[in-house]
C-alpha cells in the first residue's frame, strides 16, 4: 500500500487557523462575482466542487446553481469536518480525486479553485475528474493570482507543497487530451487564472 500523501497531514494541521489566514471572504465572493460571467456557472447545474478545505465559497456555488446541486470534496478529513458545521445544503465528501472513483458522468462543471496544484498525480486526477463529467460538461480551474505567483508562493511554504505547481500551458493541452479534453478558454492575468476545459459531448 502506497504511503499516505504528505500533503494530506499538512492541510489537517492548517484546518482549525484556515478561515482566519484567508483573505476576508467577503473580498473572495466580490471576486467571484465579478468574474462569474466568465465562470459560466449556470441554474440548474450539477457542480463538482474539490479541494472544498473549509467550505469557503461552496454556499456561495450553491446559491449560483440552484435548483443545481453542489458536492463538495476534500482529501483532508478536518477540512470536510470544519466545511460539514458550517451547515451548507451540500454534499460533503472526503475523497482523493488522484485515486478515488468520482463516479460516472454525474456534474455539469468540476470546480477546482486553488486546489489543482496539490493534486500529486494530475494526469489520474484529470482522468478521474473527466469521467465524472456529463457528455459537454466542463472543468474549471481558478485561481485569483497568477500561475507564477501561485508557483512560488508553494515554493516559499516549501515542505510537503513545495514544488505544486500549475502547468504551463503546453503542458495542459497533453494532460487535458490524454483526459479527454480540450481547452475551451485560458485566462493568464497578473491577478487570474482560470482554465476551462470541455468534454466532448
Amino acid at each position: 500500500m502506497p504511503d499516505p500523501d504528505p500533503r494530506i497531514a499538512f492541510f489537517d494541521r492548517l484546518a482549525p487557523q484556515w478561515d482566519a489566514d484567508q483573505p476576508p471572504i467577503a473580498e473572495t465572493l466580490a471576486r467571484l462575482d465579478q468574474l462569474q460571467p466568465t465562470l459560466g456557472l449556470q441554474a440548474g447545474d450539477d457542480v463538482l466542487e474539490v479541494g472544498c478545505g473549509t467550505g469557503l465559497v461552496t454556499n456561495w456555488l450553491l446559491e449560483q446553481v440552484r435548483p443545481g446541486r453542489v458536492t463538495a470534496l476534500d482529501f483532508s478529513p478536518a477540512m470536510i469536518a470544519h466545511a460539514q458545521a458550517r451547515g451548507v445544503e451540500a454534499e460533503f465528501r472526503h475523497a482523493d480525486v488522484c485515486s478515488d472513483d468520482l463516479g460516472r458522468a454525474l456534474y455539469d462543471l468540476v470546480w477546482c479553485m486553488h486546489v489543482f496544484p496539490h493534486f500529486r498525480d494530475q494526469a489520474a486526477a484529470l482522468r478521474h475528474l473527466a469521467r465524472a463529467l456529463k457528455p459537454g460538461g466542463a472543468l474549471l480551474v481558478l485561481h485569483l493570482d497568477s500561475r507564477q505567483t501561485i508557483n512560488a508562493f508553494h515554493d516559499r511554504i516549501g515542505g510537503p507543497v513545495a514544488g505544486d505547481h500549475l502547468p504551463d500551458p503546453q503542458s495542459w493541452e497533453t494532460l487535458l487530451a490524454d483526459a479527454g479534453l480540450r481547452i475551451a478558454e485560458l485566462i493568464e492575468r497578473d491577478d487570474v487564472f482560470c482554465l476551462r476545459a470541455a468534454r466532448a459531448a
